[in-house]
């Protein structure tokens, strides 16, 4: 049956802390951005020229471009840069009070970045995921968790459109969501951070065994 499928996803979703934390990374950002998302294209059609929304959109489309230069880059990094990026986002909220032009234009810089950060995190992602899931599982589990918040985030903005809630209002909830997503993320910062150094540790220690063993 189709569902033993599911049921295996799940399981594996149970037994790793670190995926765990990765994949509520994952949703609760994808989620917020979503909702905001309708916004945002809204505010682009009314005050933004094709030529500013058209720069957004090759900056992030360069993300295959960037990668190789991220390819030494310490996995914790970009969590920490990813943790970055949501207070920023969370401050840009209050810009919407200001100017709306800059609010959009924060938020579509921060969109932009976002989307690149993202992809080199799966890349690196994928080195500490190989021993507790097949990578197949893994791209799968990563492909319904996000699809689950562009549905959850698209939904969400539809119904806060029909009541005619107030973009400020629905900005204080998402930025208490970004919060959310900021103690996750510092605990996916510090998980990783352990595991890689404890890794490093142990691959020094084995290297000046061998070099004592043929240099004594």
């Amino acid at each position: 049956m189709p569902k033993r499928h599911y049921i295996r996803l799940y399981k594996v979703f149970q037994h790793s802390k670190l995926l765990k934390l990765q994949i509520q990374v994952l949703f609760v950002s994808t989620f917020v951005d979503w909702v905001l998302m309708p916004y945002i294209a809204k505010l682009e059609g009314t005050y933004l020229p094709v030529m500013m929304i058209s720069f957004f959109m090759l900056i992030g489309a360069s993300d295959g471009f960037v990668q190789p230069l991220f390819k030494k880059v310490k996995i914790y990094n970009i969590y920490l840069f990813v943790v970055l990026l949501d207070f920023i986002q969370i401050a840009s909220y209050s810009v919407s009070n200001i100017n709306i032009i800059y609010f959009t234009y924060l938020i579509l810089f921060i969109f932009t970045f976002q989307s690149i950060t993202f992809e080199i995190s799966r890349v690196h992602t994928i080195d500490f995921m190989k021993d507790e899931i097949d990578l197949k599982e893994y791209l799968m589990l990563r492909s319904l968790i996000v699809s689950s918040a562009i549905i959850g985030g698209a939904s969400s903005a539809m119904i806060l459109d029909y009541f005619d809630i107030a973009l400020q209002t629905t900005l204080i909830g998402l930025g208490a969501m970004g919060i959310y997503a900021i103690i996750i993320e510092l605990r996916l910062y510090f998980a990783f951070k352990k595991v890689v150094q404890e890794g490093e540790t142990v691959i020094e220690k084995e290297h000046s065994r061998l070099e004592n063993r043929f240099h004594p």
